[in-house]
């Protein structure tokens, strides 16, 4: 199963229509995961036109979003991989122990907010920060993440560069 990632989409002062590069990647996904701050509901909707999707939502995300169904976190289960997402994981210090008391049963923790792309195992726990596919802010690239997920075997994640 792929599935694509996104977070930090800041519609519409930044994501005006979902990038063409962007698109070439949802078009093979079979789950879509936004970690907040979408910004207006109308992403979500964009989205869904590709797969299914899942959010969460972010410090910047309004009624509309919430009204959409993205709570604040959400635990999940593909292909026998338990993941949890999150918007805000907090300072890098410490993430993945205060990650893993948050969500104990979580194989895979999803968040965003820092516009940081990041792959990262420790305390039990993997959390992956897909970036920003429109904001990047001091990052070389806008970034989408992409996990491709299969029954019995571990997780492969990738950070995609879309700009």
């Amino acid at each position: 199963m792929r599935i694509v990632v996104l977070s930090d989409t800041h519609a519409p002062r930044r994501w005006k229509a979902c990038p063409p590069r962007v698109a070439e990647w949802l078009r093979g996904a079979d789950l879509i995961l936004h970690a907040g701050d979408v910004c207006t509901a109308a992403v979500l909707d964009e989205l869904a036109g590709y797969a299914p999707v899942r959010a969460v939502l972010g410090n910047n995300d309004g009624p509309d979003v919430a009204a959409w169904g993205a709570p604040v976190t959400d635990e999940f289960e593909v292909e026998g991989v338990r993941i949890a997402m999150i918007h805000d994981a907090g300072p890098a210090a410490g993430r993945t122990a205060r990650m893993r008391r948050r969500f104990p049963e979580a194989d895979l923790v999803v968040f965003g907010h820092s516009h940081i792309p990041l792959d990262e195992t420790g305390d039990g726990v993997r959390i992956f920060n897909p970036g920003s596919p429109t904001d990047r802010r001091r990052q070389p690239h806008g970034t989408i993440g992409v996990l491709d997920v299969a029954a019995g075997r571990p997780v492969e994640a990738k950070i995609i560069p879309v700009t």
